[in-house]
């Protein structure tokens, strides 16, 4: 999940899961999303083994929780209370295949139909597009800024009651 704007990027579904598997979704969206500045994980098996901490240090930092302080992560603890109680507690889960499609299906209602409070009642997505403009607006001038150079004051000139004036043009 992204922490800034709310949306959920990943959605794996397995059964059971191994480092090498933990690796290779990430990689996926990397390719599609960009590297995040650092990813933050709890301190379960799969996820401090020495393949996830190899994979991270060469794309992103890593920072781990510390082990029973779920408030250290309080975004992914209230978004997994959500997913579980109005997806995983409501449904009966037969094939793999019919966990995948219901959750995927709950992460599209999460990401492009919910307004959620903390991003200024957008969706995730909304908010997502919003801050990316903003970035590139952002980034944009400050490219013009670069090009042109800095701004260099008028001249001014003080007058005999101590005020200041421009020259006239």
């Amino acid at each position: 999940m992204d922490e800034h704007t709310r949306e959920r990027i990943g959605g794996l579904v397995e059964r059971s899961l191994t480092a090498d598997r933990l690796t290779d979704h990430p990689e996926k969206l990397v390719t599609q999303h960009g590297a995040p500045a650092a990813l933050r994980s709890n301190n379960e098996p799969e996820f401090i083994t020495e393949v996830i901490a190899d994979w991270a240090d060469t794309r992103t930092g890593l920072f781990y929780i510390p082990p029973r302080s779920p408030r250290h992560n309080e975004y992914i603890e209230s978004f997994n209370n959500r997913l579980r109680d109005q997806c995983l507690n409501i449904n009966n889960f037969y094939p793999l295949i019919h966990t995948r499609v219901l959750t995927t299906d709950w992460k599209s209602e999460h990401n492009h139909t919910r307004p959620h409070s903390s991003p200024g009642h957008l969706t995730p997505t909304e908010h997502a597009r919003q801050y990316a403009h903003q970035i590139e607006t952002n980034n944009s001038h400050n490219l013009q800024t670069q090009q042109r150079g800095p701004a260099t004051p008028k001249s001014t000139t003080t007058t005999s009651k101590g005020c200041s004036t421009a020259p006239a043009a």
